[in-house]
């Protein structure tokens, strides 16, 4: 079913409509489309109020406990620590440092693992898509990445009441999670 809706628009929706329409080359209605429904999905972030992961991850950009760092320099990072096809044992040292840190405070913050997967999600280190059961089907940008957020992931959940199993692909994972008894 279609519903027809007219709708007034100022100077500058209509600027940010043409640019739409020009930038996708989707139709009116489309691009209209598109719209409403992304607006729905982030009406939080966009009437200015931040939902809790925002409000969160603001606090730690402001204490100096994360820092925004541009995808290039993260993947520049990860393949000059796995440069020869084996990652640098002291980087994995330093790396498995940082997860053990991460497990106290993931077990009182989070309640699974795939609560953990979102939050990662959210900070940009990999996409998330829940099958369901505990299945959840995991892209990282890269093989370098995929290894270090898996074995991450694998250290840092270890205090959660649940086990996982993670079958490993070049750029993708599929993690299982079970609670444990």
């Amino acid at each position: 079913m279609t519903r027809r809706v007219t709708a007034s628009l100022d100077d500058d929706a209509e600027t940010a409509l043409e640019t739409l329409l020009s930038e996708t080359g989707a139709g009116q209605s489309e691009v209209v489309r598109r719209a409403l429904t992304f607006y729905a999905a982030n009406l939080e972030a966009a009437s200015g109020r931040p939902s809790e992961n925002l409000e969160q991850y603001y606090r730690m950009l402001s204490s100096g406990e994360h820092v925004l760092l541009d995808v290039d320099f993260l993947h520049a990072f990860l393949e000059f620590c796995y440069e020869d096809g084996e990652p640098d044992p002291e980087f994995v040292e330093a790396a498995d440092r940082v997860s053990d840190y991460h497990v106290r405070e993931y077990a009182e913050r989070f309640e699974s693992v795939g609560d953990v997967l979102e939050w990662l999600s959210f900070c940009g280190f990999l996409a998330v898509r829940e099958e369901g059961d505990g299945v959840y089907h995991v892209v990282f940008p890269s093989e370098p990445i995929r290894w270090f957020m898996t074995r991450f992931v694998e250290r840092a959940t270890a205090d959660l009441p649940t086990e996982i199993e993670i079958d490993r692909g070049v750029s993708k994972v599929i993690v299982t999670e079970r609670a444990t008894d």
